[in-house]
Formats: structure tokens, sequence, C-alpha cells
């Protein structure tokens, strides 16, 4: 109940929220700046607000105060630490596009300076998540229901690692109108599946579900064509609370599952820039990463946002399968 009441606050607050924010923005020239290395035709979207990613952001904050009361009143607030870690990660991507806005170019945070704060955000995290024993180094693997014991360094520097490779890989998604924030929507929808069904985890479906509702709302304006972009600060704050709620369940290979888009999308990058260095300006995609491929073999972008969700939804099905025997034992 409270995890559908999270959703649908969520859903009402981002929707107003995207009423007030966008005028805002475009009254603050807060237009985004289309790279020229892109596809020719997105030159078009030059100019539409970006830092709509604060309209979830709120949505989801506001949410998980009203329909976590209950648990906080009881002295749990997972719920509050997902939302703060992710929270911190958004407020990186809002510095990085306040730069680009500032400077009217699609360069912020330069590489290691945005490395370096994500590390750090993802390593205070893990270390509150082992003071408060809701870690452990204990690696569940889905479909074999089974753990395999790590020690707590390598798993520390794996879980960091894992965290800034999730959150990055949330970023580079964000590439078409409506791309991150529809593929998103089932992995939100998984998690929040899995608060309700697994005894003691309500707090992070209360988030879950918000997460999903804001998504919801934020698409009223972000669906083709776009009156906002999430920016940074948004994709940021996804892929921080997407790695927030794996590690909190305890579960970061299911991030291979619910993230298989995201996955996809960075390995086509990787992949491009390995082999063009390797063969001296070969490609093997049209153009990286691969939502941008398919664009360049033909495929609208609402074609591509409805064939990744799909498979975004698929993948969080066959996830579903691979945990659902965790606490049958």
């Amino acid at each position: 109940m409270y995890i559908i009441l999270a959703g649908v606050i969520s859903l009402i607050v981002t929707l107003i929220a995207g009423k007030l924010l966008i005028p805002a923005l475009v009254k603050l020239k807060a237009g985004q700046s289309i790279k020229e290395i892109g596809p020719t035709w997105h030159m078009t979207k030059q100019g539409t607000p970006t830092m709509g990613g604060l309209m979830f952001i709120i949505g989801i904050g506001v949410a998980i105060l009203a329909a976590g009361w209950p648990e906080m009143l009881e002295g749990r607030f997972t719920h509050l630490y997902v939302y703060a870690f992710a929270l911190v990660f958004g407020v990186i991507g809002y510095i990085d596009d306040y730069q680009k806005v500032k400077h009217h170019q699609n360069t912020g945070l330069t590489a290691p300076q945005k490395f370096i704060l994500q590390l750090a955000a993802a390593v205070a995290f893990l270390c509150l998540m082992r003071y408060e024993g809701m870690l452990s180094p204990n690696l569940y693997i889905p479909f074999f229901n089974t753990h395999i014991v790590m020690n707590w360094v390598v798993y520390m520097i794996f879980a960091a690692f894992v965290i800034v490779g999730t959150v990055n890989a949330v970023n580079i998604t964000d590439g078409l109108d409506g791309l991150s924030s529809s593929v998103t929507l089932p992995v939100a929808l998984f998690f929040a599946v899995m608060g309700a069904v697994w005894g003691g985890f309500t707090q992070l479906g209360v988030f879950a579900g918000a997460m999903f509702g804001g998504l919801l709302g934020f698409l009223y304006y972000n669906h083709y064509p776009a009156k906002v972009f999430m920016g940074d600060t948004g994709s940021l704050f996804l892929g921080g609370a997407i790695a927030a709620l794996a590690f909190a369940y305890d579960m970061p290979l299911i991030l291979l599952l619910v993230g298989f888009v995201y996955l996809c999308e960075t390995l086509s990058d990787i992949i491009q820039v390995a082999y063009f260095k390797a063969t001296h300006g070969k490609r093997i995609f049209k153009m990286a990463p691969l939502h941008h491929h398919f664009e360049m073999c033909g495929w609208n972008e609402k074609k591509i946002v409805a064939v990744f969700t799909a498979v975004s939804a698929l993948m969080c099905l066959l996830a579903y399968w691979g945990v659902a025997d965790r606490f049958s034992l």
C-alpha cells in the first residue's frame, strides 16, 4: 500500500514541479548544448531546457518522506540513505550541467573530476551500509540461490567500481528523448515489486515505487519530442539510485540483468573506441553508443525507445525469476 502511495505522490509532485520548473529553466536559458560529433539531426534539439531531472528528484523526495513516514517512526531509514546517496550523484550531475549551461558548450566537469567525486560518494555509501549492518561480503548469485563469500576489502573495491560503472552507464544511455527514463521504468518496478514481496524491504520498495512514479511524471515532458532533458542531474541521480538499490537489497549481480540495456550501451562505446584505436580508424558500429547506431540504421527515436524499453522489461522479468526463490528457504 505504501509503495503504491509513494508512486502516486511522486507522479503528482513531479507533474506539478514540471509545470513550474520548465518555464524557469527557459527563463534562465538553461538550454542543452548538442555535441557536434553526434547525429546531425540532433542539432534541432539545441536549446531544449536541461536539468529537468530536478523535477523527479523533488517528486521522489516528497513521496518517500510522506509514504515512508511510518517506517521512519519505527527507526528505519534505509530509503533515506538510498535517496541521499542518489542525491549526491545528482549534485555532481548538477554541477556538470551548470558548467555546460554557463559556458554554452557540451563540456562540464572533466572525466577525472567526475570519477573522483563518484568514487568518493560510492565509498562513503558503502561504509555507511556496512556500519548500519545492511551490507555483507556474501555475493548473492541469482538463479543458483547461493552466495560467494568474499574478503571485505576485495568486496568493497568491487562494489565501489560497480557503483561508478552503473552510474555512468545510465548516463550514457540518456541520449534520446525519453530513452533513459523509459528504460529505467521496468527497473524501478522490479525493485518496487521486490520490496512488496520480500518482508523487511518495504522502505526500499517505497523508494523504488516513488522512482517509478517520478519517471512516469517526467516522461510526460520528456517523451518525443522532448520539452525538457533530465541532464546529468537526472541521469547520475538515476544511476546512483539503481546502484544503491541493488546493494541495499544485497544483490549487486542483479545489475547485469536489470541493467542489461545500460550494459550494452556502455560496451558498445568501449568496443567502438578500442577497435577504432586498434585499427587506426575503422569502426564496428556506425556510431556509438548503441542507440546512435540504430539511428544511423534508419530507426526513429520512438522505435528505439520502444524496443530498448521492451528489452529492459524482459530482462527485469528474467531477473525476477532469478531471485524469486531467494527467501523461500
